[in-house]
């Protein structure tokens, strides 16, 4: 691929380009003229100039084998694997990405993006929920809108720079070129999704020009300095001993609970996929919804980093965790749970001690989780991992009264648990 793709429609359409160049138009069939004019449509917005490059707007086919690809996120737990995973697998999303050039042809970065119409309201409580419910039995789509999101649909978002010395390049390159590929794809917002707040200086420039940095769900993370859970279990506040001790007590009195560890979940991915179901309808909040392909894949794939704790009790699956190890660091994605059972024994505080004292005996030195169910994770000791979301409305002059809305719309303001962590100002 070299320094980059050139940008064209299809690799069919570009073949009948070939075929009836320097033909003329008036001895062609209407529909071959029709998608010679279509074609020539689409190549002009696959490529946007901006003072410092170009944007070309690629598909994955046309990264595969593309050395800057790989270099994206190779610093990064989700790396340009996990971005393959989800494209294959979750199908709720129509998926692109920007290839991001300088004037002498250097690849300086691969940016992720991906449409969805999205419910603003998602989650939001009941009152106002039902405010807008109403208001939606006579316009539909009230506060429902066709999204250009950049990062990942399945996880945190990350400049895709192939050096993180580029960042800054790369950040006004996207502010740059952003809304106008919003524009031509018929969105009527931009949305830079999950972001952690290191890169808050980084993207400064877009919360300083037309974009809102609001607060997303928060990650949290637990550090895991201890020489065993125990000690760990010592550092937590007195009723929060007490109560995890009687749980632990009860579900030690059930039949025995057997703990498995596996990279590659296929054998049982029809017993654990119920599971996570369950777990993921009671959410308030739903994004995207994972597919067996997407367990199946990510531990084929990406073994080295892909851990399945799987717990059974009388032969059968009652839980699972899937987790991504990278670094130092533990990252529980998601928790399946068999309801049937979990609150007779206590499944979520079991599975999570489990999982704690298995990392703490691989030396690692955090434990991350993601969004939501935050007041157990407060009693428990962990700190919250802010993310960003920078929004922008396409229409200019409707971006400021947008502005003032979305601050009602942010999902941080309606949970109260948050402002209890020690270190809810970051958010």
């Amino acid at each position: 691929m070299g320094n980059g793709v050139q940008g064209k429609a299809t690799p069919e359409i570009a073949q009948t380009l070939e075929k009836i160049r320097g033909t003329d138009s008036c001895s062609l069939p209407p529909d071959v003229v029709s998608l010679t004019k279509l074609a020539s449509k689409m190549q002009e917005n696959q490529t946007i100039c901006f003072p410092q490059g170009i944007v070309k707007i690629v598909t994955r086919a046309e990264l595969q084998g593309c050395t800057a690809w790989q270099c994206a996120f190779q610093d990064k737990c989700k790396d340009h694997r996990f971005y393959e995973i989800i494209e294959r697998t979750l199908a709720n999303f129509e998926y692109h990405y920007l290839l991001l050039e300088d004037h002498s042809g250097n690849v300086r970065a691969i940016q992720p993006i991906f449409f969805v119409r999205q419910n603003l309201v998602e989650g939001l409580p009941g009152k106002l929920r039902t405010l807008i419910e109403t208001v939606r039995h006579w316009f539909p789509r009230f506060l429902t809108m066709r999204v250009l999101m950049v990062g990942c649909a399945a996880g945190e978002g990350h400049l895709g720079a192939c050096d993180s010395k580029d960042e800054p390049w790369v950040a006004r390159a996207l502010h740059a070129s952003l809304r106008s590929y919003a524009l031509q794809n018929k969105a009527s917002l931009v949305v830079l999704k999950d972001f952690p707040a290191k890169y808050r200086l980084t993207l400064g420039g877009f919360s300083a020009n037309g974009y809102s940095r609001v607060p997303s769900m928060p990650m949290t993370r637990l550090p895991l300095h201890y020489h065993d859970f125990d000690e760990y279990l010592s550092t937590l506040s007195r009723a929060t001993r007490k109560s995890l001790r009687r749980k632990f007590r009860k579900t030690e009195r059930a039949p025995k609970i057997d703990m498995e560890v596996a990279s590659d979940i296929t054998p049982h991915v029809d017993e654990i996929y119920p599971l996570y179901l369950q777990v993921h309808e009671r959410s308030r909040f739903k994004f995207e919804t994972l597919t067996k392909e997407f367990f199946c894949r990510i531990g084929q794939q990406m073994p080295e980093r892909t851990r399945f704790f799987i717990w059974r009790q009388l032969g059968k699956i009652i839980a699972f965790s899937f987790c991504l190890v990278c670094d130092d660091t533990i990252y529980d994605e998601c928790l399946g749970l068999d309801y049937n059972v979990a609150f007779d024994l206590h499944l979520y505080f079991y599975t999570l001690r489990d999982v704690i004292r298995w990392a703490i005996d691989q030396g690692l030195g955090y434990y991350c989780s993601g969004p939501l169910n935050y007041d157990p994770k407060l009693h428990l000791g962990c700190e919250l991992v802010p993310l960003d979301l920078y929004v922008m409305h396409t229409a200019t002059f409707f971006n400021p009264i947008f502005r003032r809305v979305l601050k009602y719309l942010e999902p941080t303001r309606y949970d109260p648990v948050l402002r209890r962590f020690p270190n809810a100002d970051q958010l």
